[in-house]
C-alpha cells in the first residue's frame, strides 16, 4: 500500500508529466485560457490515460514480450491509444450524452497528446511490473496533468485582470508562469525519490 501511495504522489506531483517531463505542453498552453475548458481537458486526459495505461500494459506484457515483438512498442501503443480514444468517444456519445457534451471537444485532441504516450512508455521504463501499479501510475499522471492545467488556467484568468507590461502580454507571460510552476513543483523533488 505504501508503494502505491508513493507511486501516486510521484506521478501527480513530484514527477508531474507536464512540469517535469514537458509532455502534453501543447494542450497545457493551448487549453489553459479558461478554467472550465482546462478542467474538462484534464478530466478527459485522466480518463483516457488510465484506460490506455492498463491496455498498453496488458498488450506489452501478454502480446509483445511473449512474441518477441517489443521493438513495435511505440507503434502498437499509438494504435492502442487512438483506438481507446475512438471507442471511448463512441461509448460516451451513445450512453452518456451529457458526459459527451463535456468531453466531446477534447476527446479527438487527446489522440495526439504526447503525455498519454509518455505515460504508457514510462510504465515500463520505471519498472512497474503489475497491472495495479500501472493503473495507479497512469491514473495519477492524469491527475497531475489536470492539476497542472487547472492551476495554469486559474493563473491565466487572473492575468487577464492584471496590468501586465505590454512586451510580456500573451505568450511571454504564459511561458514565465509555466517556468515558475515547473520550479515550484521541483520543490517536491525529495518526496518519492525512489520512484
Amino acid at each position: 500500500m505504501t508503494e502505491l501511495i508513493l507511486i501516486a504522489i510521484s506521478a501527480a506531483i513530484v514527477n508531474n508529466v507536464v512540469l517535469t517531463y514537458f509532455l502534453g505542453v501543447c494542450p497545457f498552453l493551448g487549453v489553459s485560457r479558461r478554467l472550465d475548458m482546462a478542467f474538462g481537458m484534464g478530466m478527459a486526459v485522466t480518463f483516457v490515460v488510465t484506460i490506455s495505461g492498463a491496455l498498453t500494459f496488458l498488450t506489452y506484457r501478454y502480446v509483445l514480450l511473449p512474441l518477441d515483438l517489443a521493438f513495435l512498442q511505440y507503434i502498437v501503443f499509438i494504435f492502442v491509444i487512438a483506438g481507446t480514444v475512438q471507442l471511448v468517444e463512441l461509448f460516451v456519445r451513445k450512453f452518456y450524452s451529457t458526459l459527451y457534451d463535456a468531453f466531446g471537444v477534447f476527446l479527438p485532441m487527446i489522440t495526439t497528446n504526447c503525455a498519454i504516450l509518455g505515460t504508457c512508455l514510462f510504465v515500463w521504463l520505471k519498472g512497474y511490473d503489475t497491472l495495479l501499479k500501472a493503473v495507479v501510475f497512469s491514473l495519477f499522471n492524469g491527475v497531475g496533468f489536470t492539476l497542472a492545467i487547472v492551476i495554469m488556467a486559474g493563473i491565466r484568468e487572473e492575468l487577464t485582470q492584471s496590468d501586465v507590461p505590454k512586451p510580456l502580454r500573451g505568450a511571454p507571460i504564459t511561458l514565465f508562469v509555466a517556468a515558475i510552476l515547473a520550479m515550484a513543483f521541483m520543490g517536491f523533488a525529495g518526496i518519492g525519490s525512489s520512484q
